[in-house]
C-alpha cells in the first residue's frame, strides 16, 4: 500500500475507541503518509496528546485558544484528505449543522480538501434517527462517510456502531487515492511473476536464491494502482498478497512454469521479474539424505526457461519485459538476452550497483528496448522503479498499438 506524499490530517473526537486512532496514525505513517494531528477538548479524557505528537513527529493542533489558534487555515489548505476516526455523535452533529467550537471543527470548516468520516458510538446513539439523518447530511455534502463495525461495545451492547479496525480504515483510505490515479492499464491484463523458487533435495532441504519478491510485488500492486487485471504467480515469499491482485504460489521452476503457461495467452502484458532456478536436482530422495564422510556430488538437471518459452509464442499484441540481474558485461549480457528471447523491453539490474538487487527497498535499473534504447532509472524505492517500468512498458504497447 503506497501512500507517499500524501498529507493527511487525522481528527480524532472524545471516544473510548480513541486508541484505534493511534494505530491508524501509525498505519498511515508505514504507508508513507505525512500525518497531522488535530483532537477536541474531550479526547484527552481517553488519549493524551503527549501520544499523538509523539508518534506525528509534530504538535498536536487541540486548542482554539491557544497560540497556534489560527493554525486551521493553514491546515486545510494543506492537506490532500482529513480523516475524522473515530466520530462521535456529538462531533458528527456538529459537523453537519456547521457548528463551530473547538480545534477539530474548525479544521473540518477550513478544510478544501476530500473529508472521511468514520463514526464511532453505541448501538442506540447509532441507530438514533437524529445520528443516522446527520450522517445522510454529511454524505449529501459529499463527506465519504465509512460504515461501522459490529459487536461488543465497552457499554456490553451488542450491534452496529463500532469504530471500523484501523486496518479497515487505512484500506478505505488507500481506496480513496487509487480511484483519483490515472488509470492507463483499465482493460489490461497483466502477468507478473516474482520471487525465488525453491528446488527440493528431500522432504527437508531444497536449492534457493537470495531473491525477496520485493521488485516483482511492487510491479504487481502498481499495476492494480493501474487499473490492471493482475496475476501473480509468485515463488514463496514472506511478503503480503497485493490488494486487487490475484496470486499464484508456485514454489517450484516447474510450478511456476505451468502456472505462466496456463494464463500467458490472455494477458496483455507480461513482466517476468521472478528469479528462477536454471537448474533442479535430477532426483529428490523420499527422506532426509543423513550425512556421510565424504563430500557429496549432487546431479543437476535444467529447468524450463520461462521466459524463452513465452517470447517463443509471443503474439504481437502482447508486450513481454524480462528482467537481467547482472555482475559482470551487464550491457552485453542485457542486450542479448532481449534477443535470445524475444522481449519487448529488458531490465538490467546491475548488483555492482549499491541498493540495487535482493533485499533492498530501493533499486536502479536501465531499461532497454528492442530498438536498444535505454531509459536508466536512478536510485529509489522499488515502488517508484515500478511505476517507471510500468511506465515504459505502457510507452512501448501505445507505441505499437499505433503502428
Amino acid at each position: 500500500m503506497n501512500l507517499n506524499g500524501k498529507r493527511i490530517i487525522l481528527g480524532v473526537s472524545g471516544s473510548i475507541a480513541a486508541y484505534k486512532a493511534v494505530i491508524l496514525l501509525r498505519l498511515l505513517q508505514k504507508a508513507g503518509a505525512e500525518v497531522k494531528v488535530v483532537i477536541t477538548p474531550s479526547t484527552e479524557q481517553f488519549v493524551g496528546s503527549l501520544t499523538f505528537s509523539s508518534l506525528a513527529g509534530t504538535p498536536v493542533f487541540k486548542g482554539l485558544w491557544d497560540e497556534n489558534w489560527s493554525e486551521h487555515v493553514d491546515w486545510g489548505n494543506w492537506a490532500d484528505l482529513m480523516v475524522v476516526a473515530p466520530a462521535t455523535t456529538n462531533t458528527l452533529a456538529k459537523m453537519a449543522h456547521g457548528i463551530c467550537d473547538n480545534a477539530l471543527l474548525a479544521v473540518y470548516m477550513a478544510a478544501k480538501c476530500p473529508v472521511m468520516v468514520a463514526p464511532a458510538m453505541d448501538v442506540d446513539m447509532f441507530s438514533h434517527p437524529r445520528t443516522q439523518a446527520n450522517l445522510k447530511v454529511l454524505e449529501g455534502d459529499g463527506r465519504i462517510v465509512l460504515d461501522t463495525g459490529s459487536g461488543y461495545h465497552a457499554s456490553g451492547l451488542l450491534g452496529k456502531g463500532r469504530l471500523l479496525e484501523p486496518e479497515e480504515i487505512l484500506e478505505a483510505v488507500a481506496a480513496h487515492f487509487d480511484a483519483l490515479l490515472p488509470k492507463p492499464l483499465a482493460g489490461k491484463h497483466v502477468l507478473i511473476t516474482a520471487g525465488p523458487t525453491q528446488e527440493p533435495l528431500d522432504p527437508v532441504r531444497f536449492l534457493t536464491n537470495r531473491s525477496t519478491g520485493k521488485m516483482g510485488y511492487a510491479l504487481a500492486e502498481q499495476a492494480a494502482y493501474m487499473g490492471a487485471t493482475v496475476t501473480l504467480v509468485s515463488g514463496y515469499t514472506h511478503l503480503e498478497e497485493p490488494r486487487g491482485v490475484n496470486r499464484i504460489v508456485a514454489r517450484t521452476a516447474e510450478d511456476m512454469y505451468q502456472a505462466v503457461h496456463a494464463v500467458a495467452a490472455n494477458q496483455d502484458l507480461m513482466i517476468f521479474s521472478a528469479a528462477v532456478a536454471d537448474y533442479t536436482p535430477a532426483t529428490v530422495a523420499d527422506q532426509k539424505m543423513k550425512k556421510g564422510d565424504g563430500d557429496l556430488s549432487i546431479p543437476l538437471k535444467r529447468t524450463h526457461d520461462i521466459l524463452k518459452s513465452v517470447g517463443a509464442i509471443k503474439r504481437e499484441d502482447q508486450t513481454l519485459v524480462g528482467f537481467a540481474l547482472e555482475t559482470q558485461n551487464e550491457q552485453a549480457n542485457a542486450e542479448g538476452k532481449l534477443k535470445r528471447k524475444n522481449l519487448d523491453l529488458i531490465v538490467l539490474n546491475s548488483l555492482n550497483d549499491k541498493g540495487a538487487g535482493f533485499g533492498h527497498d530501493t533499486n536502479q535499473v536501465t531499461i532497454i528496448d528492442r530498438n536498444l534504447k535505454k531509459t536508466p532509472l536512478p536510485l529509489a524505492s522499488k515502488q517508484e522503479i515500478a511505476v517507471g517500468i510500468l511506465q515504459q512498458a505502457i510507452a512501448w504497447m501505445v507505441g505499437q498499438e499505433s503502428v
